[in-house]
């Protein structure tokens, strides 16, 4: 029975890429091409906004906003090894692919720790990735019990983001106040 239930979500995720109907071999290698040119496109989006091709205002915000600033230090922290693992994650896989061109990482360095995370990302997405995140989300929707408990969880996951937010708001400005005072004393 469970061979039942996992089969449509599997057509799903392959449906969801335009690919339903192929070999599976050929949807992997549909999906490592996506994310190949996704990730290349996004390391020469950085490494342009590093050599000063733009001098938009919105391109400098986001070169230097926080999650730029966090991926940067994950790069200069785990090396090259942080590009293949970004794959295995939601959200910070673009913004560590764009600071990995931004800090200018030489391009076959970069690309080597690339392939092997986009090979992880088309099987992982080619198989459960994408079907899982299909099911809860049809799970939820079929059930006010499943719509409550995703509501319920995205409502805990924004009060942690304000509070971890205030929190670091007042680190910083508890760590500015004595500063002043000190150089006001001199």
């Amino acid at each position: 029975m469970t061979l039942l239930a996992e089969a449509p979500a599997q057509e799903s995720v392959v449906a969801a890429y335009g690919l339903d109907g192929f070999p599976f071999p050929l949807v992997v290698l549909a999906l490592f091409v996506i994310v190949l040119c996704r990730a290349q496109g996004t390391y020469w989006v950085g490494r342009g906004v590093a050599a000063g091709v733009t001098r938009s205002e919105r391109v400098r915000r986001l070169s230097e906003g926080p999650a730029m600033v966090r991926a940067i230090a994950l790069l200069h922290r785990w090396g090259p090894i942080a590009v293949t693992l970004s794959f295995f994650t939601v959200g910070l896989q673009t913004v560590v692919n764009a600071a990995a061109g931004l800090v200018r990482m030489p391009w076959l360095r970069y690309t080597l720790f690339m392939l092997p995370g986009c090979v992880a990302w088309a099987l992982i997405y080619a198989t459960v990735g994408l079907g899982v995140f299909l099911a809860v989300v049809a799970a939820a929707a079929g059930s006010p019990w499943g719509v409550a408990g995703v509501v319920a969880i995205l409502a805990a996951i924004a009060v942690l983001v304000v509070l971890r937010r205030r929190s670091r708001a007042r680190d910083a400005l508890a760590e500015a106040v004595p500063a002043q005072g000190s150089a006001a004393a001199e």
